[in-house]
């Protein structure tokens, strides 16, 4: 039976699974001639990461994007790294493995509804954590742990966190632990709070490490967005390593937003077009600075309406760069059923489902394999000549390797996989 839909699953589809949970090409990555710049790109010393949601890389650089700024304004003065990848379905996993290196567990892989601590079982001798679970054990290290002990300094800047202080804290914000997560349901602007919150603790992955919640750096470190208007005034007030997470609407995740706003894409590229300028305007990016602008995820790869009672969506998660899977997640493909909603919901959410069907209707996710597929990436940078073009495989985990290769750290997780490469002269074509 037959299916059509308005919109990408991440916008429309992603905003019922939320809602549901609280209610209810295999390739190597780059080669040898293209390895990150030794010792030049530590010329760079102040590194942007914005993650926006949900979109592949034929949606946001078509020539009929609804993300032109990214599209066709910031390619012309960066690189546009073609072959970036997820790591994996559905967002939670992908943010942890940009800080950690870690591969997911089952429940990562599903974005942790329930905000539980991980039981620590072993540890491979890569450095993956076995074992199921959210948070992990002081432990399991991240790039903030290594930046902090190597005297150097980084931030978490969360759009959203705190508007509703009864849900989370505007510093350090997350569910009180072994709780129900209430922040992957959007809130609507109301008496109580005015501007609505659209925080989600599953795109602020510095939520998922004891090592920072149970810190005293965690209140003064990971901060609500507009923070960053303050701290980029001068070089020593704007930190190291800079992890940027939009609200659920300004990253392109839902759509329509709770607040009213298109969302998708077209909200997405209205949050670049607002913080890019100010980001590229500070005094730190323009002595040193990198901005990198990537996509936690891929879209699904299919829908399809196998019954009237429901609805598939599909990923075919592809990976790059020799992905491993980890320890944790068994094999593949993997189906779960997401709960239920009525068929006259999916038609509000732009569904058009075939005359006659009504009812419930089942949600089921299908992950094909264990990667998050292919969505593209833009970098900006002094080092970097406008217009650049890569073409090189590249995923989250080489992005981790690539920022402690900046900061001169070790390597983390699968960031120190065996043939991993960091961002190279492909994209450094300025250094």
């Amino acid at each position: 039976m037959a299916v059509c839909f308005k919109g990408k699953f991440g916008a429309y589809c992603a905003t019922v699974f939320a809602a549901l949970f609280v209610a209810l090409f295999v390739s190597a990555c780059g080669s040898s001639v293209n390895s990150t710049v030794a010792g030049t790109t530590q010329q760079i010393r102040h590194v942007f990461v914005i993650t926006l949601e949900n979109e592949n890389y034929t949606t946001t650089f078509s020539s009929t994007t609804k993300a032109p700024y990214l599209a066709n304004t910031l390619t012309s003065q960066g690189a546009l790294v073609q072959q970036y990848y997820g790591t994996g379905h559905v967002s939670l996993d992908n943010y942890i493995s940009m800080i950690s290196g870690q591969s997911p567990t089952l429940q990562t892989d599903n974005d942790c509804t329930t905000y539980e601590d991980f039981s620590l079982t072993g540890m491979t001798s890569d450095g993956q954590a076995i074992g199921t679970g959210c948070v992990y054990p002081a432990s399991v290290k991240t790039i903030a742990d290594q930046l902090t002990a190597a005297n150097l300094t980084w931030k978490g800047y969360e759009g959203d966190m705190g508007n509703d202080p009864s849900r989370e804290a505007a510093t350090c914000g997350h569910p009180t632990l072994n709780t129900t997560d209430l922040t992957n349901t959007q809130e609507a602007p109301n008496a109580t709070t005015p501007l609505g919150d659209s925080y989600a603790t599953r795109h602020n992955p510095f939520m998922y490490f004891h090592s920072i919640i149970d810190s005293p750096d965690c209140e003064k470190n990971v901060v609500n967005l507009n923070n960053l208007t303050t701290d980029l005034k001068t070089v020593a007030t704007t930190a190291n390593f800079n992890l940027i997470t939009p609200s659920t609407c300004d990253d392109g995740h839902d759509s329509p937003c709770a607040n009213g706003a298109t969302g998708g894409l077209v909200s997405a590229d209205a949050f670049l077009q607002k913080w890019v300028p100010i980001i590229m305007a500070s005094p730190a990016y323009q002595q040193d600075g990198l901005l990198i602008i990537n996509f936690d995820e891929s879209s699904y790869a299919s829908v399809s309406m196998p019954s009237s009672s429901e609805v598939d969506f599909t990923f075919a998660g592809d990976t790059c760069c020799s992905q491993q899977e980890g320890p944790n997640l068994g094999t593949f493909p993997q189906s779960a059923t997401m709960g239920t909603v009525p068929a006259a919901y999916l038609t509000k959410l732009g569904m058009t489902v075939p005359s006659g069907v009504t009812g419930n209707i089942n949600l089921v996710l299908t992950k094909t394999s264990y990667g998050g597929d292919r969505t593209g990436a833009v970098m900006l940078s002094k080092f970097i000549k406008p217009g650049t073009v890569s073409t090189v495989q590249y995923n989250h985990y080489s992005m981790l390797k690539s920022i402690e290769d900046i900061f001169g750290l070790t390597h983390l997780g699968y960031a120190g996989q065996s043939g991993l490469v960091g961002f190279g002269k492909d994209i450094f074509t300025s250094l």
